[in-house]
């Protein structure tokens, strides 16, 4: 790959400064300059921006790439591996041309589906984000995850352990099946009536061997934790990730804001929020279901938690938990959106959970998440203000170009005709 200017942008680098009018630099896969009044070279790829917005390219901090129209849990476990490895594909090529470059994996419905699209995203044979694979959930007898019974035995999109060796065993084998982040089932959750969300069906020691074992082999731990103690346990633990987390008290909060170097977390609103605006009443989940179901207390408890995390400065990515009948893949960027109106985030600190805290996450050494001489070449153009109006990310069609790794991966009809690019007619 040669030169690569981009001009006439307007400049969100994510590094905490203002957006400025300028231009952009990328040479092979790395950002060279970012300023303003750049002079091009004889050999440049040229792409006029024409006002457009660059900003880095975003993380999904939760992602489930094999979900696709997930009403029941029987959507993840009737469908062939070989389905789902279609699902999974498509789920990864809906994020990038949403503007997504990462992905940060939470789990999926068959062990490897995001391994083994990970592995042809990264030989370029599929289109799609950098992938940190996630495998299955890792639960518990009686959990979230265990479908089965004493009557009717049934595998699940989980692996269920009891006690440490166990869970030794289960970490090691997602380990040696090339598994990036391992997850554990912690709490309960709405959707497992034995199990509401503020159960904690998990032990300490369980999920301590966890952490551990998935630390000795490089990987990263997550957990998805609604409940107080179970957010505890994984922050004494050296859990890395924390998805949910809406109840808390002071202590668990002051734990946290001890540890916010060290974990990211993942409110995962999205979901819930849908539910209870109406917009999964198709599926059968309407608000009124949503009540019996304690989602309201949910919500309600995830705003104040979420609303003080930020004010200690704990960092939060976007996303979760889409991929369902009422929350397609493509459509993180709404998270954007909840982060304002219900934690209290400005539009430029919101992009910095979706861009610079995802970067970090993604572990690339720091080399990923903001617009700086030096790091790797992951960045969206969109055709919008999100600093006005942050709903210009909410799906894919105001996101005009997607470059990852200083290669184009996706260019509007309307951009590429504004220009005289190679670079843009080939990826168009």
């Amino acid at each position: 790959m040669g030169r690569t200017l981009i001009q006439n942008a307007t400049i969100f680098t994510a590094t905490g400064a203002d957006a400025f009018k300028g231009d952009l630099v990328i040479e092979g896969n790395r950002i060279v300059s970012v300023g303003s009044g750049t002079n091009a070279q004889a050999d440049d790829e040229i792409i006029d921006a024409a006002g457009m917005f660059c900003m880095p390219g975003m993380t999904e901090g939760h992602a489930h790439l094999s979900f696709e129209n997930v009403c029941a849990t029987e959507n993840l476990i009737t469908p062939s591996p070989e389905t789902q490895a279609f699902t999974t594909a498509r789920g990864a090529k809906a994020l990038l041309e949403a503007g997504f470059t990462s992905a940060y994996g939470a789990s999926e419905a068959k062990l490897k589906l995001a391994v083994a699209v990970r592995e042809e995203v990264n030989a370029g044979r599929l289109p799609g984000p950098r992938i940190r694979a996630g495998g299955l959930e890792i639960s518990v007898t009686g959990a979230m995850g265990d479908e089965s019974t004493a009557h009717n035995p049934r595998i699940g999109p989980s692996t269920i352990v009891d006690g440490v060796e166990e869970m030794r065993k289960a970490v090691r084998m997602h380990c040696r099946e090339g598994v990036d982040n391992v997850k554990l089932d912690v709490s309960g959750d709405p959707f497992y009536p034995n199990t509401p969300g503020h159960t904690t069906p998990m032990t300490f020691d369980e999920i301590r061997v966890a952490a551990e074992t998935a630390h000795a082999y490089g990987r990263k731990i997550n957990a998805h934790t609604r409940s107080i103690d179970g957010t505890k346990y994984c922050v004494r633990a050296g859990v890395d990730g924390l998805f949910h987390t809406e109840y808390s008290d002071e202590e668990l909060l002051d734990m946290m804001e001890e540890a916010k170097d060290r974990i990211f977390v993942v409110p995962t609103v999205g979901l819930f929020a849908q539910i209870m605006a109406g917009e999964a009443s198709g599926h059968g989940l309407s608000p009124e279901v949503g009540g019996y179901m304690n989602i309201p207390d949910l919500l309600e408890n995830s705003i104040k938690t979420h609303t003080e995390l930020r004010k200690r400065g704990i960092r939060h990515l976007i996303g979760g938990d889409y991929g369902f009948g009422w929350s397609p893949q493509g459509t993180q960027g709404r998270d954007l959106k909840f982060f304002v109106d219900f934690y209290g985030y400005s539009p430029a600190d919101a992009l910095i959970c979706a861009t610079a805290n995802g970067g970090l996450a993604m572990g690339y050494n720091g080399e990923l998440g903001t617009l700086e001489a030096g790091k790797l070449a992951d960045l969206i153009l969109v055709d919008g203000d999100p600093l006005a109006d942050i709903s210009v990310l909410s799906g894919p069609e105001k996101v005009a170009l997607v470059m990852k790794d200083g290669a184009i991966q996706k260019v509007a009809p309307a951009l590429a005709t504004k220009q005289h690019s190679p670079a843009l007619e080939a990826a168009e």
